[in-house]
């Protein structure tokens, strides 16, 4: 026996509202898609601040090596984000390509 039991309906009025809006599964699950486009926004965010800090620091060490795995690194966070926005995904991995996917997904609300 455990000494919490986690109650199976809210108490208070507020969250019994709040309780019945977010119980349905198709609402949970389209609470899960935000965070993972969110938690997806997030880390692309990441990779593309490292990708200026590489390009604009002359003096960092294996600076080559670096841009082009932190590139293949944004590469496949964008499929990823094509797939869960469900944009065709670049067909090769060039300025052009990056281009027209990033501009469909801040077309569809993507902000990174």
């Amino acid at each position: 026996m455990s000494l919490y039991q986690a109650p199976t309906t809210p108490r208070s009025r507020g969250l019994t509202r709040l309780w019945n809006r977010f119980a349905h599964r198709t609402d949970l699950d389209a609470l899960a898609a935000l965070d993972r486009q969110l938690r997806l926004e997030g880390r692309l965010g990441a990779v593309a601040a490292l990708l200026r800090r590489i390009e604009n620091d002359e003096r960092m060490f294996a600076r080559g090596q670096r841009f082009i795995a932190t590139k293949d690194a944004y590469d496949a966070l964008l499929a990823d984000a094509c797939r869960l926005a469900e944009v065709p995904p670049a067909r090769a991995c060039t300025e052009d390509e990056r281009l027209r996917v990033e501009l469909e997904l801040s077309s569809l609300g993507w902000s990174w």
